[in-house]
């Protein structure tokens, strides 16, 4: 039991330092009405909706149900989770099915039911409670935690303690609802002490980092670091785990296009994108059923995902690819991210015309996993044979060893399409319009069967602002890639939307529906992706509307967000614990700190500058962000673009096939001039302006192209 010796030695510690003298009495314990019930219904977000139903009297993360828990004289259960990280549905249903434990913690709790996503700074916060009992990050997390909001005790739930949840859960029980039956005051009062400690802990820790004094030189180091990370015999890339490199990718595929670095790391940024682009287009990661991406694998191989999806993973991915197309000029990739979209709004679109974060049930691989006699009693037998072939499907299963050691998946298959459709028109002496019905109709038939295996899902309908707004960039980068209006047009429409669904005044909220600030208050981390999606519309429109909204948004954030010390992540009237709790590294995500600081290059280079005290807190490069090169990469990304810079000044009167030129560009590293520069450009050429300090003046798109984007692709 990780807890057991830690809280037993509180235990011990309570015994010997209490008075002998009898206890004060306690005023007379107020169970209020509301804990006696449910009370998640009317709650936004996929989370609380899938536990309105419970029998365990979940409360929400409210100051409210805090000063209940005080009157009713009992601590606080809660259970941290994410909509994007499955497996906590099993573990809330476990304990819902046991009337033995769901009357435990409704009698002697208050339980809350935490969403980590919504309520960020407690998902952050996480990864710091694990690593104080020596625990990998792992959700969801039960806290034991005092009615001011410390914790007295915490434990993640492995997927592999599920069925002995109970047990798990009455190890902690017994030690922490007997300390707190035998002196309340004491547990209160030592909660609060460590608490205090951790918030030491965690401003020392932020206040020591030391920031570069040579960032130039620094991102040139650290993409040589991350290049070295790949191993083109071994087709491993180190320190990724089990997630989907798309910052990883991103960064090298940005660098690889990016004037002012050397030609040598440019090619090396290149070389390692399309060895990345060998791996993983024909891999499992990609479902070629439905056109979705999986975030991460199983062990050392992208032959076996986790499948698991959600809105935005789909959305940052397809930027990823879209960036990587423009380094390779790999069809490919463009394919694969177009694919992401189309399925990013097929499954996620709510009522409302907006996007969900989207949660699915967890699910046994086995049901995403095939038999060579799966697909022949399924397809007719000439599309078998080419699907097979395609799909790398083999009779004892292509699943390598070292992934199913135990052989739990015998003869079973992963699916990845090894050529692209067209291709695959060609290997049947078909033209590609008269394969692409017969291609539908085998990948209906198997989709359709794979539905039956894993049952009825319930749609997340509720309208996310983060899963919006990134959605809002995918297609300003599609528009980007293929010129197609459509795609514009989406952009705008949505981020239009968008703005008026999730605004409350000029501060943002996380869903289009009401919710207590401790749950719906917009973070900064929101405020990072609205920021990157109006500055996004406005590049593709060359609308200054959305630029203003983007620059009023800093100036919110930095109003909510600054610290003396650190950029927080909660607004202060949102904030129930009291953390210092910031967004350094790509924990679950990019980081806040990454997005800032790429929406405070690209705002500063239009003559819109954040507040000296925010941007001096977004633009720092720490000096221990080579340490964990994977969990950094959006820094680095936000340093190459402002060390790096390329200014694109547009001059009055360009021709519209300039401004389309103009448009089409890559989005986040090429900064676009302020009006007062544009007055200083001569009608009908665009100026750009490189990081040397060297300019060029242009007057047609490939003049532009050569310009800017000069291709190492032969």
């Amino acid at each position: 039991m990780i807890l057991l010796s830690g809280l037993l030695g509180l235990s011990a510690g309570c015994r010997k330092g209490r008075s002998e003298e009898p206890l004060a009495a306690s005023p007379p314990a107020i169970v209020a009405g509301e804990l006696q019930t449910n009370g998640l219904s009317g709650l936004p977000g996929a989370v609380y909706h899938s536990q309105v139903k419970s029998p365990i009297h979940w409360q929400s993360w409210t100051p409210e149900t805090l000063s209940r828990a005080k009157l009713a004289n009992r601590l606080v259960f809660a259970v941290v989770a994410m909509p994007q990280q499955p497996g906590f549905q099993n573990v809330l249903a476990a304990m819902a099915a046991d009337p033995a434990l769901v009357a435990v913690i409704n009698d002697c709790y208050v339980p809350v039911l935490i969403d980590g996503d919504a309520s960020r700074e407690i998902g952050l916060l996480i990864a710091d409670l694990c690593v104080e009992i020596k625990q990998p990050l792992q959700l969801p997390l039960m806290i034991w935690m005092s009615p001011d909001a410390n914790p007295v005790a915490w434990i993640p739930v492995a997927k592999s303690k599920v069925a002995k949840i109970a047990e798990l859960f009455n190890q902690s029980h017994s030690v922490v609802n007997r300390m707190w039956m035998e002196d309340p005051k004491y547990v209160t009062h030592n909660s609060m002490l460590d608490n205090r400690n951790r918030r030491l802990r965690l401003s020392q820790r932020k206040n020591t980092q030391g920031v570069s004094t040579q960032v130039a030189e620094d991102v040139v180091q650290f993409l040589r670091q991350l290049t070295s990370l790949y191993d083109s015999n071994s087709r491993s890339f180190d320190e990724v785990g089990g997630l989907f490199p798309a910052g990883s990718i991103d960064l090298m595929a940005t660098a690889a296009i990016q004037p002012g670095l050397s030609v040598e790391i440019r090619a090396r940024c290149l070389k390692i994108t399309r060895e990345l682009l060998l791996d993983l287009l024909p891999s499992a990661m990609f479902d070629p059923l439905d056109g979705g991406i999986f975030t991460a694998h199983r062990g050392t191989s992208w032959a076996l995902p986790s499948f698991f999806r959600d809105c935005g993973a789909q959305a940052r991915a397809a930027l990823t690819l879209i960036d990587v197309y423009r380094a390779t000029a790999d069809p490919g990739a463009l394919e694969k991210a177009l694919g992401l979209i189309a399925f990013a709004e097929k499954s996620y679109t709510t009522s409302e015309g907006l996007f969900a974060v989207g949660m699915a049930e967890e699910s046994e691989p086995a049901a995403w996993l095939w038999s060579l006699e799966d697909i022949q009693r399924l397809l007719p037998p000439a599309d078998a044979v080419w699907w097979i072939k395609a799909t790398g499907m083999k009779d004892l299963g292509n699943l390598p060893l070292e992934l199913d050691p135990r052989r739990e998946y015998f003869r079973l298959n992963s699916l990845g399409f090894s050529k692209s459709l067209a291709a695959l028109a060609a290997d049947q002496s078909q033209t590609l319009a008269a394969f692409t019905p017969r291609f539908e109709n085998a990948r209906q038939i198997l989709l359709k069967a794979r539905k039956a295996r894993l049952g009825s899902e319930v749609r997340d309908d509720c309208s996310h602002a983060g899963a919006t707004f990134r959605m809002v960039s995918a297609y300003a980068a599609a528009f980007g890639a293929t010129g197609d209006e459509k795609f514009r047009q989406q952009a705008l429409a949505l981020l239009a939307h968008a703005r008026t669904a999730f605004s409350e005044g000029p501060r943002l909220r996380l869903f289009s529906q009401a919710a207590p600030k401790s749950i719906g208050a917009g973070r900064a981390f929101l405020y990072g992706l609205a920021m990157q999606a109006a500055l996004d519309v406005s590049v593709i429109t060359s609308d200054e509307k959305w630029l203003d909204w983007s620059e009023d948004l800093a100036s919110t954030a930095a109003e909510l967000f600054t610290n003396a010390e650190f950029l927080k992540e909660c607004p202060d009237d949102a904030k129930i614990m009291d953390l210092p709790v910031t967004d350094l590294v790509m924990l679950f995500d990019d980081s806040t700190a990454g997005l800032i600081s790429s929406a405070e290059c690209r705002l500063a280079g239009r003559n819109r500058s954040l507040a000296a005290s925010f941007s001096a807190l977004a633009t720092p490069l720490p000096l221990h962000a080579a340490e964990r090169p994977i969990l950094r990469t959006d820094l680095f990304q936000a340093a190459l673009a402002r060390e790096f810079r390329v200014t694109v000044v547009v001059g009055a009167g360009i021709s519209a096939e300039l401004k389309l030129a103009v448009e089409r560009l890559p989005l986040r590293m090429f900064q676009r001039g302020g009006l007062k520069a544009q007055a200083e450009v001569p009608v009908g050429v665009v100026k750009l302006i490189f990081g040397n300090g060297e300019s060029r003046l242009v007057s047609s798109p490939e003049a532009l192209q050569q310009a800017v984007l000069p291709s190492l692709v032969k």
